[in-house]
């Protein structure tokens, strides 16, 4: 039940076709883990905790540095040497006091992720390297989660959208080797991906609109272009195959 004040407070989406008061009430009740304190993991959990989610758990086991600060908009000159989930989370608790948001600060690992995202809704990846998001893409597909994937290099950004049996996964689309290290990027391209990241966490939610699902959007923020990629499961995923393959049979 919404009290008076959150009618109040989310009155404009609240008026959109398909939200109305009980998708409102469903973003109340939504549970979101956010995986990442960093450029994507400071706008996504912006407008979700704006949106009204009900509870958004950040996980992140990194201090904030100067050099964050270009791209990573819920850190500030005072927050240098603070633990990033500290800072995110004293931000998004001024900005909406309703929704309950947990700072956990530690290293996602194969030995943690299942207890981190246990009791979860969602899954949001707001990392900085594939070897992470592989980890958010097993867990998501066999706790049957579903996994926001958002990327960002330079004025390029991508984002897709998984469910878990139903669509293709992260796995299926990248393979190959695993690039790391430090990589360019301007503050701009983690707001357009966060942006579209969280948009599809809401519309899941709420259940409306059409998914990025099986559709990988890149964002070229230099030529302003957005392209989409069909995406197609592998029936040989190391990830998602044998999943599929259990879910068929039920």
């Amino acid at each position: 039940m919404l009290t008076r004040d959150e009618l109040e407070r989310y009155d404009r989406q609240i008026m959109i076709m398909g939200v109305g008061e009980e998708g409102q009430e469903k973003l109340k009740k939504a549970k979101v883990f956010i995986a990442g304190a960093g450029g994507l993991g400071s706008v996504t959990p912006t407008y979700l905790a704006a949106a009204g989610v009900g509870v958004i758990r950040v996980v992140d086991h990194d201090r904030v540095e100067l050099s964050n600060l270009n791209r990573q908009v819920l850190h500030w000159d005072e927050d240098i040497g603070k633990k990033k989930v500290d800072s995110a989370v004293e931000k998004l608790k001024r900005l909406n006091l309703r929704v309950k948001v947990e700072a956990i600060e530690e290293m996602i690992t194969e030995v943690n992720i299942s207890q981190l995202v246990d009791g979860f809704d969602l899954i949001v990846d707001a990392m900085d390297n594939l070897p992470a998001r592989y980890l958010l893409n097993k867990v998501a597909i066999e706790r049957n989660i579903p996994f926001f994937h958002g990327a960002v290099h330079g004025f390029e950004g991508r984002a897709m959208t998984i469910i878990p049996g139903e669509t293709a996964c992260l796995r299926c689309i990248y393979r190959g080797a695993i690039i790391e290290g430090k990589f360019p990027v301007i503050g701009v391209t983690p707001g357009v991906i966060g942006c579209i990241q969280a948009t599809e966490v809401i519309k899941y939610i709420v259940g409306i609109g059409e998914l990025l699902t099986n559709r990988l959007l890149i964002y070229d923020g230099l030529n302003m272009k957005f392209t989409e990629f069909k995406a197609k499961k592998d029936p040989y995923c190391e990830h998602c195959a044998q999943v599929s393959k259990g879910q068929d049979k039920k």
